[in-house]
């Protein structure tokens, strides 16, 4: 059964709204930028989304949750609003909401330490659990919209949204509902930042922020955080086409694995990797030959970028055109694989794959046609798009053009 994509949503660094983040993505301008808020912290800078243009679009909601849960209302009713979808008509019960996040929000986490340390438990905020629980971001959007079908979250860490999307496509599948609201949200906190510092796994690049997010490129040093959320409606095609929707693409293949191998690092041969994305390409019923673009993982750390490549040489042979929407936009975590598959839409409907930046050399041990300078028009008719997580949780979806 295919699935349509009907409307879509974006926040991330690049503002507010699906047109901002499309237009910054094609020119291959970095968002990184120094951060006051992580200031004297190892690693000062950021993807970090604009204050103002969020306060209006998720108006009403900052005094009592993390921005993680704001993302994910403002794109939600940024997506159901491009789908034309008239909530105050929709059959509530038939509508779900499946919201990936990576891990808990730290916003309130040094306070609440300070005070517990203190005993001023007076001093904790009553909030703290419902402002920055991970299924709250779902909770929000199912509250804000008035959406009364399954309400889920999804935690595969680094893969969270694209598990989302495609657990959002499966109750569609099923009959579970008839409208789904599905992606990722993430938000950046001294406390994420620090803990990814200690491991090893972010940029230290801090001479050049906007350098610093460099995927498959020799002098990549690791990942830059970003945060954000993307969103899509998803409807059963023959649904979208009674109601004459106009789809951005159809979702047509979906594929997980696990890689039972490590707590933080990918199987050496991407085996993992390269599961979900033949298991996506057999529910898509499509060969290897028949995709013809790639939306990669691609974080810029040293040894992820050189398995995905190998996986993505055993899967595809000679890959096809790869991108990394991290140079530019950073590692939204949890929210990244929903936002890279806003992306992938996007390409679908453009015909236009958006450069991957600050790629100046290549790295020896990867051999990759990687979109890079400037965007590539080209034909796509069929796109996948990749995500792979802490604890091995791999996934990846297949969009089609309509």
């Amino acid at each position: 059964m295919r699935i349509a994509v009907t409307g879509l949503g974006l926040v991330t660094a690049a503002g507010v709204g699906v047109p901002g983040t499309w237009e910054r993505l094609c020119a291959g301008v970095p968002t990184c930028a120094p951060d006051p808020d992580l200031e004297g912290l190892p690693v000062p800078f950021a993807c970090r989304v604009p204050a103002a243009p969020l306060k209006a679009a998720a108006p009403g909601l900052a005094w009592r949750t993390d921005p993680f849960i704001r993302f994910a209302v403002a794109a939600a009713r940024e997506a159901v609003a491009d789908a034309g979808l008239d909530q105050s008509a929709w059959d509530a019960p038939r509508v779900a909401v499946v919201i990936g996040v990576g891990s808990a929000s730290h916003d309130l986490t040094p306070k609440a330490s300070a005070a517990l340390a203190a005993r001023r438990f007076q001093a904790m905020s009553p909030t703290l659990v419902p402002r920055s629980a991970p299924n709250m971001a779902a909770g929000y959007v199912g509250m804000t919209l008035g959406a009364e079908g399954p309400n889920l979250c999804t935690s595969t860490a680094c893969a969270s949204g694209t598990t989302a999307i495609g657990t959002a496509a499966l109750l569609l599948r099923a009959g579970m509902c008839d409208i789904a609201i599905a992606g990722g949200s993430e938000s950046i906190s001294p406390v994420t930042s620090s803990a990814f510092w200690r491991m090893g796994a972010l940029s230290t690049r801090t001479h050049d922020p906007a350098g610093a997010s460099r995927p498959f490129d020799s002098d990549r040093d690791g990942f830059v955080l970003g945060e954000g959320a993307g969103v899509l409606v998803l409807e059963r095609a023959a649904d979208a086409r009674a109601r004459r929707a106009r789809p951005y693409a159809l979702l047509t293949g979906y594929g997980a694995s696990g890689d039972a191998h490590h707590a933080t690092s990918p199987h050496p041969e991407g085996a993992g990797a390269q599961r979900a994305m033949h298991t996506a390409l057999a529910d898509a019923g499509l060969s290897p030959q028949d995709v013809d673009h790639v939306n990669a993982h691609a974080t810029a750390t040293l040894l992820n970028d050189r398995i995905e490549a190998h996986a993505l040489h055993a899967v595809f042979g000679t890959p096809p055109p790869v991108t990394a929407t991290k140079s530019v936009l950073g590692h939204a975590l949890g929210a990244a694989g929903a936002i890279e598959t806003v992306v992938g839409a996007l390409t679908l409907r453009h015909q236009l794959i958006h450069p991957t930046a600050n790629l100046d050399r290549i790295d020896d041990g990867i051999d990759l046609d990687i979109v890079t300078k400037q965007a590539r028009p080209t034909r796509v008719e069929a796109m996948i798009t990749t995500s792979f997580g802490f604890g091995g949780q791999n996934a990846a979806l297949v969009l089609q053009r309509c």
